[in-house]
C-alpha cells in the first residue's frame, strides 16, 4: 500500500511542479499550448506504440483477447449510466461531452500501470494493457467526438460521425500510434533498437508534460475556485463507485480469471484521463469545469486507493 501511495504522490509532485513554475512565471499560456501539442501530437503516439509492442507478444495478446469483453461492456454500461445521470441532474449541454467522457474513461496507463504494479507486480501488466486498449479506443474516438461537441468556438471544426469524421478520429496521432503498434505486434515485425530508443525518449515526455499542464491550468484557474458542484460530484461517483461496481456485477455474467478481475476493478476506478484538460482546451470546451474536476479526481483518489486495495487483496 505504501508503494501505491508513493506512486500517487509522484504524480502530485509533478502537478505541483507545473503549478509552482507557473507561480514563478516560468510558464504562461504559450507554454500550455506548446506542451499540449507536444503531448498530443508527438509524445503520446510513441507512448501508445511502445505500450503495444513492448508489453505484449502476439501469442499473449491473442490468448488474452477474449478478456476485452468485460472492460468493453463495462465502459458502455458506465457510459449509459453517465448519460442517464446527466439527463436526470440536467448537466448543461456546454459540458455534456466532457462530463460523459470523464465519467466513463479512466487514467489507465499513467497512473493505472504503476499502481497495479505496486499492488500485484508484473503479473498484472497484460491485464492492465487489456483494459487500457478498450479505454484508449473509447477515449480517442467517442470521447473526442463528445468533447468537440462542447466547443464554444464556431471556428473550431467539430468531429462528425460520418465517414470523414470517423477517419479523422482513427487518424489522430494517438490512434495512429496505437494502430501502428497493434499491426506491428500482430505481424511480429522486428524491433529496431535505434527506433525503440528514439520512441522511448519521446514517450517518456508524456507523463511529466501532461502533469505540468494540469498544474499550469490549475494556477490559471485558481485553487480557490475549485468547487464541488453536482456535476463534479457525478463524475466522482462515476469514477469511484459506478464504474468499478459495474465491473464487479458484470463479472458474474462474463467470467474472467481472478487476477484479471482484480486488475480491471483497479483500472475502472482510476482518476480521469490526464489528457482531458488539453483536449478541453484544444476544442474550447468548459476548461474551468474540466480543471476543477480533474484536480478533485486526483485528490479524492488518495482516499479511494486504500479502499480499493482492501477490496482486491
Amino acid at each position: 500500500m505504501l508503494e501505491s501511495y508513493l506512486n500517487i504522490l509522484v504524480v502530485f509532485a509533478l502537478v505541483f511542479t507545473g503549478y509552482w513554475l507557473s507561480v514563478k512565471k516560468w510558464f504562461n499560456n504559450q507554454a500550455i499550448d506548446l506542451f499540449s501539442k507536444l503531448v498530443l501530437n508527438l509524445a503520446l503516439p510513441f507512448n501508445m506504440f511502445l505500450n503495444m509492442t513492448e508489453r505484449f507478444t502476439k501469442a499473449e495478446f491473442l490468448h488474452l483477447f477474449t478478456g476485452m469483453l468485460l472492460p468493453m461492456v463495462s465502459m458502455l454500461a458506465t457510459f449509459a449510466v453517465g448519460y442517464l445521470y446527466a439527463k436526470l441532474t440536467k448537466v448543461p449541454k456546454s459540458r455534456l461531452g466532457v462530463f460523459l467522457t470523464m465519467f466513463t474513461a479512466s487514467n489507465t496507463i499513467f497512473m493505472g500501470l504503476p499502481i497495479n504494479l505496486a499492488i500485484f507486480g508484473e503479473v498484472s501488466v497484460p491485464y492492465v494493457l487489456l483494459y487500457h486498449i478498450c479505454n484508449t479506443v473509447f477515449f480517442w474516438t467517442i470521447g473526442i467526438y463528445l468533447i468537440s461537441g462542447d466547443s464554444k468556438d464556431p471556428t473550431i471544426d467539430r468531429v462528425k460521425m460520418d465517414f470523414v469524421g470517423v477517419m479523422r478520429l482513427l487518424l489522430s496521432p494517438a490512434m495512429i500510434g496505437f494502430i501502428v503498434g497493434l499491426v506491428w505486434l500482430l505481424l511480429e515485425l522486428p524491433r529496431f533498437e535505434l527506433l525503440t530508443k528514439f520512441a522511448r525518449h519521446l514517450s517518456n515526455l508524456t507523463t511529466p508534460l501532461s502533469m505540468f499542464v494540469i498544474g499550469m491550468i490549475m494556477f490559471q484557474t485558481g485553487l480557490r475556485n475549485l468547487k464541488m458542484t453536482k456535476d463534479t460530484f457525478g463524475i466522482l461517483l462515476g469514477r469511484y463507485v459506478i464504474s468499478p461496481l459495474i465491473v464487479i456485477l458484470l463479472s458474474f455474467v462474463i467470467q474472467v480469471p481472478e487476477m484479471m478481475l482484480k486488475v480491471f476493478i483497479i483500472q475502472s476506478a482510476m482518476p480521469a484521463q490526464n489528457t482531458m484538460l488539453m483536449l478541453a482546451r484544444r476544442y474550447q470546451a468548459d476548461v474551468e469545469f474540466t480543471t476543477t474536476t480533474q484536480t478533485l479526481t486526483l485528490i479524492v483518489y488518495l482516499f479511494i486507493i486504500p479502499i480499493l486495495i482492501f477490496l482486491v487483496i
